[in-house]
C-alpha cells in the first residue's frame, strides 16, 4: 500500500488482527527484510511496517532528517491509521526513533510494550586515532571543494569519501548522507530514564554496529528494561537467531509457543 505523509510517498503495510503493533526499520532496510517478525506477531496483532523515508520504496525526505524530524514523521503516520494505543518494535535507526517517541509521549496516541533490537542511540566516545581520522577527512574536503581544486580533480571528493566514510555513508544520496550524520550524532542517553514502558532489550553478541555495551548501557538506564542476548548474532539478530528472537517475543508478547 502507498500514501502520502507530511508531502512525503511511503510504501506501507498491515497484516494480522488484533492489538496494534508497529515495526521501525533499520537504516538502509525495507518492510521485506522483517518479514519473519511480521509473520511471528501477526498471529496475535495488527502489525504495520512502513519503509520510512529514503528507505525501500518511500521517497526521500524533502530536506535531511535528524532522528526528531523522523519521530515526528512516524508520529504523523500513526495519526494517519488511526492508532491510539499500540506496541512498538525498533531496529538499529528504528530504534533509536522508539526511543524518542517513547521518551517524548505523543497525545495522540499512547505506546505499550517496546522491543529494541540492537538499536542505535548510544554515541561512543571518539578514540584519539577516530578524531585524527574525522579531522583529516574534514580537512581534504574543505581543499577539495575549493573551485581551482575541485575543477582540476573533480573525482577527488568522492574517492575521499569512499576512503573515510561507512558503507552506509558511502552508499547514500548526499541528502540521506547529511540525514545519517544527524541521526548518529544524536545521543539518547538522557532520554531511557524518561521511559516507563516495558522495554525488552534483543542483541546479539556479535554485534559490531551497536556492539553489546550498547544494550547493556541502555538496560542499566531504562528503568523497566530487560536485556535478552543472542551468543551467536550479529546486528541483525532477527535473521542470524531466529529461533532464539522468536523465543524471547513469544514471551514478551505471550504469544502462543513458537
Amino acid at each position: 500500500m502507498e500514501t502520502v505523509i507530511d508531502g512525503i510517498r511511503i510504501r506501507y503495510q498491515s497484516e494480522g488482527e488484533g492489538e496494534d503493533l508497529l515495526i521501525l526499520h533499520g537504516w538502509g532496510c525495507k518492510i521485506e527484510v522483517y518479514q519473519n517478525i511480521t509473520d511471528l506477531l501477526k498471529t496475535k496483532y495488527r502489525v504495520h511496517i512502513l519503509d520510512l523515508p529514503g528507505f525501500g520504496e518511500s521517497d526521500e525526505p524533502k530536506t535531511p532528517f535528524g532522528v526528531s524530524d523522523y519521530a515526528r514523521f512516524v508520529s504523523s503516520f500513526i495519526r494517519f491509521l488511526g492508532l491510539k494505543r499500540l506496541h512498538l518494535v525498533g531496529h538499529s535507526h528504528g530504534g533509536r526513533i522508539a526511543i524518542f517517541l517513547a521518551s517524548h509521549p505523543d497525545k495522540d496516541f499512547t505506546l505499550q510494550k517496546i522491543v529494541l533490537m540492537d538499536s542505535a542511540g548510544i554515541v561512543p566516545k571518539k578514540t584519539v586515532r577516530q578524531k585524527m581520522r574525522t579531522r583529516i577527512y574534514k580537512m581534504g574536503r574543505w581543499i577539495l571543494t575549493k573551485k581551482p581544486v575541485a575543477a582540476m580533480y573533480p573525482e577527488s571528493l568522492e574517492a575521499l569519501r569512499k576512503k573515510f566514510g561507512s558503507a552506509d555513508y558511502n552508499a547514500a544520496s548526499p541528502l540521506m548522507r547529511e540525514s545519517l550524520v544527524k541521526s548518529v550524532n544524536t545521543d539518547l542517553q538522557e532520554d531511557l530514564p524518561k521511559i516507563q514502558n516495558p522495554v525488552l532489550l534483543l542483541w546479539g553478541a556479535k554485534d559490531t554496529a551497536t556492539p553489546l555495551s550498547d544494550g547493556k548501557r541502555m538496560e542499566a538506564l531504562l528503568p523497566n528494561g530487560g536485556l535478552a542476548v543472542s551468543e551467536t548474532g550479529g546486528h541483525y539478530v532477527f535473521l542470524d537467531d531466529f529461533p532464539f528472537v522468536s523465543r524471547v517475543l513469544s514471551s514478551f508478547f505471550d504469544l502462543e509457543e513458537h
